[in-house]
Order: C-alpha cells, then sequence, then structure tokens
C-alpha cells in the first residue's frame, strides 16, 4: 500500500529541524497568519504551490522537499544504505560520494522520530491495559 506524501507535515518536519517555531513562520508569513493557521496549515495533505513557494523560499528548503518527502521511502534508503554493505562507511568519507550528508541527517533525524512514536504508542498501550 502506498503511502501518501503528507505536505503539511512535511512543512512541520522541516520546520522544526530549523529550530523554526510556528509564531515566527506566521510572523514572516504576513499579519493575516497567526500560530493557529499555521498549525492547521500543518494538517493539510495537499497544499496550495503558490504557498509552498512562499514557505520554501522563508524556510529556503526546495519546494519539492515538502511536495516529495515520503518517511517511509527515508526510512528504506537508510536501511539499504547502513545495512547492506560495508562500503557504505566508506563513501561517508569519501569526497566524491554520490548522497548529500544534509539528506542523510534529515534521514535520520526522521528515523529517531518514528521510533521516538513507536516508543510512545507502546507506552500508551501498556497505560490502557493496566
Amino acid at each position: 500500500m502506498e503511502q501518501k506524501i503528507h505536505q503539511g507535515r512535511n512543512i512541520k518536519r522541516f520546520r522544526e529541524m530549523l529550530g523554526i517555531k510556528q509564531e515566527a513562520l506566521a510572523f514572516d508569513l504576513g499579519e493575516e497568519w497567526n500560530q493557529k493557521k499555521i498549525s492547521i496549515l500543518e494538517q493539510k495533505e495537499v497544499i496550495d504551490t503558490s504557498l509552498l513557494q512562499e514557505i520554501s523560499k522563508l524556510l529556503k528548503i526546495p519546494v519539492e522537499a515538502f511536495q516529495n518527502f515520503n518517511e517511509e521511502q527515508a526510512l528504506n534508503i537508510i536501511s539499504n544504505t547502513f545495512t547492506s554493505n560495508d562500503t557504505s562507511t566508506l563513501n561517508a568519507i569519501n569526497s566524491n560520494c554520490n548522497f548529500n550528508p544534509l539528506d542523510k541527517m534529515v534521514e535520520l533525524y526522521e528515523r529517531m522520530i518514528q521510533q521516538q512514536r513507536e516508543m510512545i504508542e507502546r507506552l500508551e498501550k501498556l497505560l490502557q491495559d493496566k
């Protein structure tokens, strides 16, 4: 089953990785924006392209990152990169490597968030069972 890209969640992920609060993004977007509107925006699966472009400029992140980032694909890339063979560690120190180290950091961050979510779900289930 194919997982859809959630553009609002991607905005939230990148905003948080940059350490930018919802209020600050709202302020940069203009006076018709506030923290609550940013929160609602981040819950939307699909966001108007012109708004994505504006947010892209403010966060200095390509529009394509919001449109195409898929957590499941990122996890697959990480697992394939770090478990397929030992040469991947050689690529990490090779100045001619064929991947962007920043992309790998984003992927690692996303994997850590997913693991944290799973742990919280398990703990909540344990609490409900008692």
